[in-house]
Order: structure tokens, then C-alpha cells, then sequence
């Protein structure tokens, strides 16, 4: 059982989608396997994840049908440009071994490249237009990259997907997509980011009002974190690759939260982003060379 989103050019997302960052590639084919087995119809990677392939094996050996999986990545900043983007897909499409991908999205904005951020969205355009992909989007866009977007190029992204867990809400972006017809999409939707980095912070896992809710209704703080996202209208992406945690975060669709628990969980923003600044993203600092298929 799983549930999907219309996005703004018609096409249905499942809501619930299996991520792969951070997987070694010699992991992800089993992951994602069991990740469709288990039931989950939508996988999320990316180019500079390095396991484009591995996701296109997984879901082969799954013996699903193509148009049964929705298959999203990303093209990374080291490819962006009109020209490179363009080959940003062959690459991507060439791993994962597909003609079209559902969904398309820039990894992050580059701000002292705007022009370069601009030109791989024009791409995403002509992909959209020639049927390549079926929707496209950004991801790690905050209000000023999307409203600079918006004022330069024709489609209004699908997707945006940016950090959001109870510790940080992103209130304000959420609200910028919203204005727009953006659908927000969670990755770290259980605050992994949180608990991965080093030195002294608290997990979302071990929080006191999450742990509290989750009691309550018989079910893990992880699936509470889950569920909050859902019922607040977002896409979510979480990672496993064991089998049983795959398993525990896509049973999430027969409870619901009461308002006042989803206002607890809101209650919690920190403001304390986990991952990388936007406004910091460089190709000097973050540029890799992504290999061909």
C-alpha cells in the first residue's frame, strides 16, 4: 500500500520513496531489491551518488515492469551547462539502463554560477519537452534560488528536494514551494543527517516528544517522523539497507497523527541545518567528474 502525489504537470509520484545516498554500490542492488519487494514503487539517487548502475541492476532482477517503478535522480553541478546537462542525462539514463527517467532535478543550486544553474534547467526543459524524462525539478533550492529560476526559464519544477526533519523544518522553503505548486520532498525525513555527523548533538531517534508519540501509538519514532512528513503533504525518502528497517519505514500508511502531535513535532525545528549550506555550494569546493555509463 502506498499513496501518490500529482505533481504539476499531471504526472503521479508515490509518495514514499527508497533512497540510495550514501549506499556502496556493492549494497544498493540487494537494497533496492528489497526495497521493491517490500513494496515500494519509487527510488531516489543521484549521479554523484555513484550507484546509478547498481539501482538499474536492482531493478531489473525485481522483474517489475519499468512503467511500475518511478525512477528519480539528479544531475550534479559538474555537469551543469546547456550542453553537459544534455549528457548529463545519456549518463544517467546509460547507468541505470533506461530510455526515460520520471523525474529529472538539479542536485543544487550554484550560486556563483548562476548562469550554469540556469542553462541545466533549460536543458531539463528540452528533456521535458522531448520526452525524455517525465517531470524535472531542483533539489537544495532555497526561496532566492527559486525565485531567480523562476524569472529566467518557462517550466516551474515539479519537485524540490531539501532537508526536512523535526530539528529542521525549513518552514520558510517549504512555503516558498508551496506558493508555487512545488512539491516538497524530504530527504533526511528521520533526521539521519543529524545523527551521522560527528561531535555532540541529539538524535531525532532518542528525542523525548517523538519517543513520547510514538508509544502512544505502537509504532517506532522513525515512522512517526515518517508519518508527520505525509500528513503534511510532503514527498519522503528514506534510506535503509537492512531489510527490516526498508521494511519499517514503509509501514506508515495505516495511522495517522493528530494535529496536535504534527504541532509537538513542528515545535522541534532547531533551525540547525545538517547538511551542506546552499549558499556555499562551489565547484571549486564541490565539484567532482562524474564518469560516463
Amino acid at each position: 500500500m502506498t499513496t501518490n502525489l500529482t505533481l504539476n504537470n499531471g504526472v503521479e509520484m508515490p509518495t514514499l520513496g527508497f533512497g540510495v545516498f550514501q549506499t556502496p554500490p556493492e549494497e544498493t542492488v540487494a537494497a533496492v531489491e528489497a526495497a521493491l519487494r517490500t513494496g515500494y514503487r519509487h527510488i531516489d539517487t543521484a549521479a554523484a551518488y555513484g550507484n546509478e548502475h547498481e539501482v538499474g541492476e536492482g531493478i531489473r532482477r525485481s522483474s517489475l515492469d519499468r512503467d511500475e517503478v518511478f525512477i528519480e535522480t539528479k544531475v550534479w553541478i559538474s555537469d551543469y551547462g546547456f550542453e553537459q546537462t544534455l549528457h548529463a542525462f545519456d549518463k544517467s539514463a546509460g547507468k541505470l539502463g533506461v530510455e526515460q527517467i520520471d523525474l529529472l532535478i538539479l542536485h543544487q543550486a550554484l550560486p556563483s554560477r548562476f548562469d550554469l544553474t540556469v542553462d541545466a534547467y533549460r536543458a531539463l526543459e528540452k528533456l521535458l519537452a522531448d520526452g525524455r524524462v517525465r517531470a524535472i525539478g531542483v533539489s537544495n533550492f532555497m526561496r532566492e534560488h527559486l525565485d531567480r529560476l523562476l524569472e529566467q526559464t518557462s517550466v516551474v519544477p515539479s519537485v524540490n528536494q531539501i532537508e526536512v526533519h523535526p530539528y529542521f523544518r525549513q518552514s520558510d522553503v517549504l512555503a516558498a514551494d508551496a506558493e508555487h505548486g512545488i512539491v516538497s520532498q524530504a530527504w533526511s525525513p528521520i533526521g539521519g543527517i543529524t545523527f551521522y555527523r560527528e561531535g555532540e548533538h541529539t538524535s531525532t531517534l532518542r528525542d523525548g516528544t517523538v519517543v513520547r508519540i510514538a508509544e502512544e501509538h505502537g509504532r517506532t519514532p522513525a515512522q512517526v517522523m515518517l508519518r508527520w512528513g505525509l500528513q503534511q503533504g510532503r514527498s519522503v525518502i528514506p534510506k535503509s539497507v537492512r531489510p527490516e528497517r526498508i521494511e519499517e519505514n514503509f509501514a506508515v500508511f495505516d495511522f495517522a497523527l493528530s494535529p496536535e502531535e504534527l504541532t509537538a513535532l513542528d515545535a522541534l525545528d532547531t533551525g540547525v541545518r545538517g547538511g551542506p549550506d546552499p549558499s556555499e555550494v562551489t565547484l571549486e569546493a564541490f565539484g567532482v567528474d562524474i564518469p560516463e555509463p
